[in-house]
């Protein structure tokens, strides 16, 4: 991509009404615009993170056995009035009514929907276990919505169902589950903690949120140092090591301020207490029979008796990740994305706009790194440049001077640690694919 042609509206100035990091930078680099309270359009830079996000939790689920459909955004309140959240699920819900006088909502989540279809397709005990999900975006009329997208009214989410016969296989999924959340953000480089949360409206005695540390976070969270160590985030588990890695998720200490417990707290060692702000990016739930019985969703069981699924619910907040993760990663220059889910992993700088050999370095170097570069083709000064190519957080930017290009050398710079290298091209380009 040209960054000459290209659709980045970056901002040098901070738009007043973003109050934390990621929302100022969000709209610095040209990532979203706002279209209406809580609501954003995301701009070309934008999508290419989220669906680098998405894309990596497609993966993971897959890899865990779920199996990918979609749902729609809006739903029938007759469902909801079926579980008894309808009237209980509050104003957050956006309730809507068609031409024919019927009521529908915009989904805020999809526990109803899904039994739904699995009772409509699942008959028997054979049929079982499924973990059906979908990435799809969600509604809830937050009554003050701000923070850019981590606390919009619209949000892309991946939410997953687990349906099992028994407590043991909804045990069972509930771990697989824990697992491939723990690679996926292993995957996509950042560190989330898991902690026991409250199930909220979700419902269930069973859950786990999933907190990347923040000073912005809205959550307080109480966690044991040995969390801060790679092995102990699932750092190389297998599925089949699954039980391993559960326990060593549960037994060191870890939770959200309301479920902190002062006595278990007392217990660790004062070296290891770690205190801070948590931003939630995903929350797994276990919630039994809840829905299954109040919904009549039964299968016949082994025996020919009806056999009410046990559930579970699983989301990760595809949207909310992007402004968290720039929470947590960003400087006084701008952002910096962790590699896997740069919308450009390389940041192509042309110092010399019109020089004929810097010229043909920039041009070979935009067709060997492809759709993840962008090419600062632009007639602009080179502080500027710089400026940019910091602010939107390209993981590596190659810098090509007339200087250096006369003896068919580059500077490489990588942006998280800073760091500069005087490279043939070359040996650059073998540098960034690592």
């Amino acid at each position: 991509m040209r960054l000459s042609q290209s659709l980045i509206p970056t901002l040098k100035e901070t738009p007043a009404e973003a109050q934390i990091a990621s929302h100022r930078l969000m709209l610095r680099a040209g990532l979203v615009r706002q279209m209406a309270s809580g609501i954003y359009a995301w701009l070309p830079a934008g999508l290419k993170v989220l669906n680098k996000i998405a894309q990596i939790v497609r993966e993971e689920q897959d890899a865990a056995g779920a199996q990918e459909l979609l749902m729609p955004t809006i739903q029938s309140a007759d469902l909801w009035r079926e579980s008894g959240r309808y009237d209980a699920y509050g104003k957050e819900m956006l309730r809507i009514t068609d031409r024919h006088e019927r009521e529908l909502l915009y989904g805020p989540t999809n526990e109803e929907m899904i039994t739904a279809i699995l009772r409509d397709t699942t008959k028997s005990y054979r049929d079982l276990p499924q973990i059906p999900y979908h990435i799809q975006w969600k509604f809830r009329d937050e009554v003050r919505p701000r923070f850019g997208v981590l606390r919009g009214r619209e949000f892309l989410m991946k939410d997953a169902y687990s349906f099992d016969l028994d407590y043991a296989g909804a045990l069972l999924s509930y771990k697989k589950m824990m697992l491939a959340y723990m690679r996926t953000f292993q995957r996509i480089g950042i560190t989330a903690i898991p902690m026991r949360a409250d199930t909220g409206q979700i419902g269930g005695d069973l859950s786990h949120e999933f907190h990347i540390l923040a000073p912005t976070g809205e959550s307080g969270v109480f966690y044991d140092a040995e969390f801060e160590a790679g092995d102990a985030l699932g750092v190389g588990y297998e599925p089949a090591a699954l039980e391993d890695f559960y326990d060593s998720m549960t037994t060191k200490y870890a939770a959200t301020d309301e479920k902190h417990d002062l006595g278990a707290w007392a217990a660790i060692p004062d070296e290891r207490k770690r205190e801070g702000r948590g931003i939630e990016v995903g929350q797994i739930f276990y919630f039994g029979k809840k829905y299954s019985e109040s919904m009549n969703y039964s299968v016949i069981g082994p025996d020919g008796a009806k056999l009410f699924p046990e559930m579970g619910s699983y989301g990760i907040g595809v949207s909310r990740l992007v402004g968290a993760i720039i929470e947590a990663r960003h400087d006084e220059a701008g952002i910096v994305w962790p590699d896997a889910i740069a919308p450009f992993r390389v940041g192509i700088l042309n110092l010399r706009q019109g020089d004929a050999v810097t010229g043909e370095i920039c041009e070979s170097l935009h067709a060997i790194f492809g759709a993840d570069c962008l090419y600062d083709d632009r007639e602009e000064r080179a502080g500027a440049k710089f400026a940019e190519a910091d602010l939107m957080g390209h993981p590596w930017q190659i810098i090509v001077g007339p200087r250096g290009a006369a003896n068919g050398q580059v500077e490489l710079k990588r942006r998280a640690t800073g760091e500069r290298f005087e490279l043939p091209v070359a040996e650059a380009i073998a540098k960034v694919r690592g």
